[in-house]
């Protein structure tokens, strides 16, 4: 056993590629090839989720735990771009009042960055900036909450634009950095601890956000169907399909789209980590005080490191919101949008790329396996005791759905005890 751990170790990569292509065979021989191809798209977009907070985790040292409002961030601007448009909307008051909510907004940040530019100092430059952000807030307020009740009274909400579903993914990438530079700019200066939990909160506020902007999301209402950037297997049925085949070929095209994208954002990516840039941000995350004392912004660099993480969040999240064709910002659970792309970066191996994939993949694979496999388990052992007299097990749908969460504490605890550093652990080339 000793003489094979080099060659295990040697190529690591190659077996854990094989085991995971055996978990998608076994999973298409058993649940069949459209619950396959289903699952495989979801999962592109969870890997590119994964792949930004490798960025973020893995090259910079940066705890980021509010993936989920990223996700939900890139969720929206999926619905607002592609989206039908709501043509109640567009030839009603609605527009010109969120026109003057918007002027209201611009003069707001024009009062507030004013005020901080003024030539004083100590307490009375900081009452200037709380009064500028206090009279700026109040005439947002004026402006926008009329508008909102306007548009909820008679339009319902704002609509989509109806623009190409593609389009969207990539807005929401933009959308998410653009919060994300900001979210840096505040919280980046925190402690490893106290920035996990100013990410926690902002995530938080985020969720609540979407939640309750019904005039713009339709909150808990939810909004679907979202249109797919390929052709629907309905309409594949309509051009003579059957029902099999059109959801097999309708979810493979979404998956080539999905899966071009994540390719090419691997590429991307792992090019950056071998290059100065990756050993740049390797330098600040291993000693940033060394970092600093060497001249590199740390500050900035960081800022930059958060806004590109959070972009492939945001294109992730908005993939998974057109391919399930629904925006339920209920849905949204940390530990299905938070924990569970942790758990797939720490069982990949943070810093590699390739790691942080198959661990993407192997870790969604068993959390959607987990709910049918303790449902099979679970029958079969209520049947069981219901014969020898000790009546049936009850609940077993929600059981066996709760086996989820127990599979993801397993699967840490596994990793942290076996392979603390990844199935794929960093590798770090370094020059003689």
């Amino acid at each position: 056993m000793s003489a094979l751990a080099p060659l295990l170790k040697a190529y690591r990569a190659p077996i854990l590629s094989v085991l995971v292509a055996l978990m998608v065979v076994v999973l298409n021989l058993w649940m069949g090839t459209p619950f396959t191809v289903r699952l495989l798209a979801e999962a592109t977009a969870y890997g590119l989720i994964a792949l930004g907070l490798n960025i973020q985790f893995g090259y910079g040292g940066l705890f980021n735990f509010g993936v989920m409002g990223f996700v939900m961030l890139g969720g929206f601007a999926s619905v607002f771009i592609s989206f039908p448009r709501n043509e109640a909307f567009w030839v009603s008051d609605g527009p010109m009042l969120l026109g003057r909510a918007l002027v209201a907004f611009l003069a707001g940040v024009l009062l507030v960055w004013g005020a901080r530019k003024l030539p004083l100092t100590g307490l009375v430059r900081n009452v200037a900036i709380v009064l500028a952000w206090i009279v700026a807030y109040i005439a947002y307020r004026t402006q926008i909450d009329p508008a909102a009740a306007y548009i909820e009274a008679t339009t319902g909400w704002v609509g989509g634009l109806g623009l190409y579903p593609v389009l969207g993914w990539l807005f929401g990438g933009l959308l998410a950095g653009v919060v994300a530079f900001f979210v840096g700019k505040i919280a980046l200066g925190l402690r490893t601890d106290y920035l996990a939990i100013a990410t926690i909160g902002i995530s938080e506020i985020i969720r609540a956000l979407i939640k309750n902007m019904d005039w713009l999301t339709r909150g808990t209402q939810t909004v679907s169907p979202v249109p797919w950037p390929t052709p629907l297997p309905q309409q594949l049925q309509a051009w003579g399909y059957t029902i099999t085949d059109s959801f097999i070929y309708g979810r493979l095209a979404f998956l080539a789209m999905s899966g071009a994208l994540l390719v090419i954002a691997f590429f991307l990516v792992h090019r950056a980590y071998r290059g100065p840039w990756g050993r740049m941000m390797r330098a600040i995350r291993d000693n940033f005080i060394a970092s600093g004392s060497m001249g590199k912004n740390v500050k900035s660099r960081q800022v930059e490191i958060f806004v590109f993480g959070s972009a492939l969040m945001g294109i992730g999240g908005a993939i998974l919101v057109s391919f399930n064709q629904i925006l339920d910002p209920s849905g949204y659970q940390p530990i299905n949008h938070t924990f569970l792309i942790w758990v797939m970066v720490i069982l990949g191996g943070a810093g590699n790329n390739l790691g942080v994939l198959l661990g993407a993949l192997m870790i969604y694979i068993v959390f959607i396996v987990s709910d049918p496999v303790a449902q099979f388990v679970l029958l079969n052992l209520s049947g069981f005791t219901e014969q020898i007299g000790w009546g049936a097990i009850p609940e077993i749908d929600s059981r066996s759905l709760q086996m989820r969460v127990f599979v993801v504490g397993l699967v840490i605890w596994l990793t942290l005890r076996f392979a603390p550093r990844g199935l794929l652990p960093e590798v770090v080339r370094r020059d003689a």
